[in-house]
């Protein structure tokens, strides 16, 4: 049954967000600039947390909330269902030594039902819930890329790496070269998307010292 409970502990706990960033799409590619107009130096590196970033922006926060809220009465009927199996289970307990053989039988399969009905329907939301909002986040994530491009050409990174996965390969990176925060605050430059109101409980957007550091070696 706890496995049943996981769809709406998810939609609780604020879990959504980050779900939705544990597969995003796969970045497109640099264009490499043509050999005869490449710039010698050296190089110029950035890092991002990206996935913070897509699900941070204002319409990051917006849609995702919204799609929460989509969900919320069928989470409602989960938790409905969730409760009445409790209920059932700890009145067969509590009663069991007084009621008849074929009494408790069909108690147990009046349970037995109930759970599987629960099951079922608890997989199907969570599945159909996830699958949104990989949707969303994957289109999301296509425009908030390009606005990172842009930011990273104007200020001239040759190289932006994603820190977002705890198998980041970055061991360190100095706060001014984390420009998580810098490409938020563009997007929603860009968007024109208002922040939610405060008392949606979201997260607010990460400053570079707030980034997830990436795991080190031991």
């Amino acid at each position: 049954m706890n496995r049943s409970l996981a769809f709406v502990l998810m939609l609780t706990s604020g879990f959504a967000l980050s779900a939705a960033a544990q597969t995003p799409a796969a970045p497109r590619a640099a264009t490499a600039p043509a050999a005869a107009t490449a710039p010698a130096g050296p190089a110029k590196i950035a890092v991002i947390a990206f996935q913070i970033a897509v699900a941070q922006t204002n319409e990051g926060q917006r849609d995702f909330a919204d799609l929460q809220k989509k969900f919320d009465p069928k989470r409602q009927e989960i938790k409905t269902l969730s409760d009445q199996v409790d209920t059932l289970t700890k009145q067969l307990q509590t009663d069991g030594d007084k009621l008849s053989d074929a009494e408790r039988t069909s108690r147990a399969s009046a349970i037995d039902t109930k759970k599987k009905q629960l099951q079922r329907d608890s997989e199907d939301a969570q599945s159909d819930f996830q699958q949104q909002m990989q949707d969303l986040y994957n289109t999301l994530a296509s425009k908030v890329y390009d606005v990172m491009e842009n930011y990273a050409q104007q200020q001239g990174f040759t190289l932006v790496l994603d820190i977002s996965s705890q198998q980041t390969p970055v061991l360190y990176a100095s706060a001014p070269t984390n420009i998580t925060k810098q490409v938020i605050e563009a997007y929603n430059t860009k968007s024109g998307i208002p922040a939610p109101p405060q008392s949606a409980g979201l997260p607010a957007a990460p400053t570079p010292a707030q980034a997830p550091k990436p795991a080190t070696a031991h």
